[in-house]
């Protein structure tokens, strides 16, 4: 078996537990991250105040201009890479870090435009530089893989012959859906909560329609994001996803055991 773990970006979300099981598991593993605290924290330090904006189906997500976009490509693939694979690299681990450009690795379509809602009206932003995954090279990974190595991979992600942003969590589950894997989406919650107030509430599993129809009724703001992106996963390929915390003791040995949210193809069907 396959295990993609998706490693957040904000700053609640410890890695240390993440990578020590990794270091501990006889799975293959693949490691996708984000970077939105540091990304935010450098454009802090530049004097530049990060700029979120909602979709029209409420979904919120970054609006990367040229300016951020530099700074992404600073920060993901260099500075947060880097610290992952050296930890990785401290606990025993051959890991090997990747950008989606590296090899071809994450490649689509860039998009000319986003819409967005501000004010409660809906308009069209352009100059976001950012992308739509449509192609993963499974090739590069498998070979990574059989040879011992655990790819570490971030955006940015290529389009046109152009670096471009795109989110983590939807490059995870594409990441997840070319290998055929298990999908662990590591967060700073311990799953999808029926009442996103009330821990006591999570859901552990997801086979039914009936229940992906709770779930995605249940998933708010972040949440929001998480779930398309464990919809994406299943459709194109996944064996389940997990949506659970980070901040767990053994929190990947957690997630495939019981803890978290399950999620499994035949609730989409």
């Amino acid at each position: 078996m396959t295990v993609v773990v998706k490693i957040g970006g904000a700053r609640a979300v410890n890695p240390e537990g993440a990578l020590a099981d990794i270091a501990e598991l006889d799975e293959d593993c693949v490691v996708v991250h984000g970077g939105s605290t540091a990304v935010d924290d450098t454009l802090d330090a530049m004097g530049k105040e990060p700029e979120y904006v909602e979709t029209p189906s409420g979904v919120v997500g970054r609006f990367t201009d040229e300016e951020t976009m530099d700074v992404f490509k600073m920060a993901l693939p260099g500075l947060v890479n880097t610290d992952l694979v050296t930890g990785l690299q401290n606990a025993g681990v051959d890991a090997v870090g990747l950008s989606g450009v590296d090899g071809g690795l994450l490649t689509g379509k860039r998009k000319s435009a986003v819409r967005v809602v501000e004010d409660g009206k809906k308009k069209i932003r352009r100059g976001d530089h950012s992308g739509t995954i449509q192609d993963v090279n499974a090739d590069l990974l498998d070979t990574l893989l059989a040879s011992g190595y655990t790819p570490v991979a971030s955006p940015p992600m290529l389009a046109e012959g152009t670096a471009v942003n795109t989110d983590a969590d939807r490059a995870a589950a594409a990441v997840a859906g070319a290998l055929g894997a298990t999908l662990v989406v590591l967060t700073d919650v311990e799953g999808v909560y029926a009442d996103p107030d009330d821990p006591s509430t999570r859901i552990e599993s997801v086979e039914t329609p009936a229940e992906y129809d709770a779930l995605t009724d249940a998933a708010e703001g972040f949440m929001t994001r998480k779930v398309m992106a464990a919809t994406e996963a299943l459709e194109s390929g996944a064996s389940e996803v997990v949506v659970a915390s980070a901040n767990a003791e053994r929190p990947i040995v957690t997630a495939l055991d019981a803890g978290g949210t399950h999620i499994h193809p035949e609730a989409l069907e």
